[in-house]
């Protein structure tokens, strides 16, 4: 893969903080070729990195002393701690010393860091998460998971478009199909609201298929599906809580049975798969669409492999090119745009 320049990795985001950072670092220096900004508290880095064995060349330390708790509040942390890890990430990406930025720490801290240091997308009003959850015949791109939990019409039209061109230009869709959530396929379900939603989405210049439900995320209907942040999050959690059910069920029953166990034992590649699937390392992080500039946000259990992964991913968003393509369709198609203009 290519990069436009170095990734910057909170190293103080997430559980565990700042080992998996640095090991995950290390991953996608030594194993991805991706050069990597590690921001932390540099003395607390030093003394991490001395228990391990040195850092490869492509890692670089910048300084950031104030660390950010997964309960501070979002809007907080700009006046109480200017130099955060997350702020300083931004800054580095605002500045063009990185190409990127990941973080595994307070989702609602990034979204107001990388917003206020980086700004927004012309003609869009808010950002949002966007993740990849498996389905049959490949990923499904899901879209806001958190971000926002109310949003207007215009605003999942807005998702709509910077979900597709992320699909097509990142994940490799060729011509990605856009579902919105719903509690039915009818047009009519939902009332005067959905109408609207689907007016726009109808004139946003997308491949839009229409309303979609729950059983459509993993269906493999559609390729990128649209709903508000508190939808989007409640079928992230059971998604996630689902797959790591369904593999520890899996193993538990062949520990209980030789019959099983030889079942499983042979079918290993297929398990391996399936464990692959469902595992959230294995795509890194979520990015946070609309916002100008790239910035992942992965899991607060991210392993150094999900780190790894992040990085990987966000060099992919970086290299795309597709924050200009969304500023351009915004342009080109009234629909999109907010309608207090």
């Amino acid at each position: 893969m290519t990069t436009t320049g170095p990734i910057a990795i909170d190293a103080m985001g997430g559980d565990g903080a700042p080992q998996p950072a640095i090991s995950g670092a290390r991953e996608a220096v030594e194993e991805l070729g991706i050069d990597i900004i590690l921001v932390g508290p540099v003395k607390r880095l030093r003394k991490e990195i001395g228990r391990l064995r040195p850092l490869p060349s492509g890692i670089e330390l910048v300084d950031a002393p104030d660390v950010v708790a997964m309960d501070d509040s979002p809007l907080s942390v700009l006046r109480e701690k200017p130099d955060s890890s997350l702020s300083v990430c931004a800054r580095l990406v605002q500045e063009g010393r990185a190409a990127a930025m990941v973080t595994a720490g307070n989702t609602g801290a990034a979204w107001v860091a990388a917003k206020s240091i980086l700004g927004m997308i012309e003609g869009v009003d808010r950002p949002a998460l966007a993740v990849v959850l498996p389905k049959v015949n490949g990923q499904t791109l899901l879209l806001d998971v958190g971000a926002n939990v109310v949003c207007r019409p215009e605003h999942l039209v807005q998702f709509a478009v910077m979900g597709s061109l992320y699909s097509r230009y990142v994940l490799g869709v060729r011509s990605p199909s856009v579902g919105l959530m719903s509690v039915g396929e009818e047009e009519n379900k939902g009332g005067p609201r959905v109408r609207e939603q689907y007016r726009r989405l109808a004139s946003a210049g997308i491949r839009f298929k229409g309303a979609v439900e729950g059983r459509d995320v993993f269906s493999g209907e559609v390729d990128v599906i649209v709903t508000d942040g508190f939808t989007g999050n409640v079928i992230l959690k059971v998604a996630e809580g689902l797959g790591e059910m369904v593999v520890s069920a899996l193993m538990e029953e062949a520990r209980h049975s030789a019959v099983y166990g030889a079942g499983l034992l042979m079918a290993k590649g297929a398990f391996r798969n399936l464990k692959k699937k469902v595992d959230y390392s294995e795509y890194g992080g979520a990015p946070l669409l609309g916002i100008k500039g790239a910035c992942l946000v992965a899991h607060g259990r991210s392993s150094s492999q999900a780190i790894r992964n992040a990085a990987r991913s966000a060099g992919d968003y970086a290299s795309s090119g597709i924050i200009g393509r969304i500023e351009n369709t915004i342009r080109r198609f009234p629909a999109v745009r907010t309608s207090r203009e």
